[in-house]
């Protein structure tokens, strides 16, 4: 349990230092995918004239889901996919991580057929005391979603509570 933490010099300056875009395809298999896995049964996630007759291009991407990182070998990150040394690390020796909760905007309809570029950064860094954690460093990172057309298509704004 940490007792004090301190945001240093160091780590506050990769906040707002934005990532190398990467790219994050979806697929009509991706969405379909990701739709069963969390139990949605609406038919637009599905059916592909049912979500053309519900007024989608093709299949719908369900909440929360943005699409899949392009993963390349050598390139990307084993654990999340997105490209290897973008940016500045955080650096910390906090060994205990828990999710903080995402949340999504969006500002255009995601479908099966969009490519879409993203990228990201470290948007705050706070400490907070947690009830049975001791001190929490409380990292706030943002995502934004550009599709094919150059259109920002979500955000999406997580936060990673580290102890």
């Amino acid at each position: 349990m940490a007792e004090k933490i301190d945001i240093t010099d160091e780590m506050r300056a990769v906040i707002g230092v934005e990532s190398a875009p990467w790219i994050y395809e979806v697929t009509t298999t991706s969405v379909r995918a990701f739709a069963r896995g969390v139990g949605y049964t609406d038919p637009v996630y599905f059916d592909v004239e049912a979500a053309q007759a519900a007024g989608y291009r093709s299949l719908p991407c369900p909440p929360t889901y943005l699409g899949t990182a392009v993963f390349i070998p050598g390139k990307s990150s084993d654990t999340f996919s997105g490209p290897l040394g973008s940016g500045p690390s955080l650096k910390m020796d906090l060994p205990n991580l828990l999710d903080g909760g995402t949340e999504t905007e969006y500002f255009e309809d995601i479908c099966a057929g969009d490519t879409l570029t993203v990228t990201s950064k470290t948007a705050d860094l706070t400490v907070r005391e947690g009830r049975s954690t001791g001190q929490m460093l409380i990292v706030t990172s943002e995502m934004t979603c550009t599709n094919q057309d150059g259109k920002v298509v979500a955000k999406q704004r997580a936060q990673a509570l580290f102890y």
